[in-house]
């Protein structure tokens, strides 16, 4: 069964290069998160925030390698609309934390392709790229939350639904 997450309608093109290395990136957080061993129960395993952790800072420096680029000139090419990679499926998840992060990570995903940014050929708006710091800077903040907040002892509501399941067998 999907769950029902936050976000409208979301571009399914762009006109940016960045912006649908981004989207691809944010699209492999989401489905880590979904298909974390933590989904499945009330904590968050630290290897599992180990790896979102990591996920955070890939992303930080990517989104800083972006901007630090030059913008180019692309006369010939611009503007050239390309697909985005589809929005993956999530699960119903157990875990409270990962949801949150899955949220969030949905909107930052969700704003970046809805963004200014999404119609210039490369590189982003200065604005655009302020949100997607905040929104790794609120998952960061999550994070330490979660790491002081948890284990929760939940005896009586959990498990609330089934596991999200292993993630992908290979091709």
């Amino acid at each position: 069964m999907a769950l029902a997450v936050v976000g409208g309608t979301a571009a399914v093109t762009t006109y940016n290069i960045d912006v649908c290395s981004i989207v691809r990136r944010w699209n492999r957080i989401i489905m880590e998160l979904d298909k974390s061993q933590s989904s499945g129960i009330s904590q968050m395993m630290p290897f599992d925030i180990t790896r979102l952790v990591s996920y955070l800072a890939a992303m930080t420096d990517f989104q800083a390698f972006v901007v630090s680029q030059p913008l180019l000139d692309c006369p010939e090419t611009g503007p050239t609309e390309m697909p985005l990679p589809a929005d993956p499926v999530v699960a119903e998840t157990e875990n409270e934390s990962v949801f949150d992060a899955i949220q969030l990570a949905i909107i930052a995903r969700d704003e970046i392709k809805n963004s200014q940014s999404a119609r210039i050929p490369t590189n982003l708006v200065k604005f655009d790229y302020d949100r997607q710091q905040n929104y790794l800077a609120k998952l960061t903040n999550l994070v330490n939350y979660i790491q002081k907040a948890e284990p929760l002892d939940l005896p009586e509501t959990s498990p609330s639904m089934a596991v999200t399941g292993s993630g992908n067998k290979g091709v």
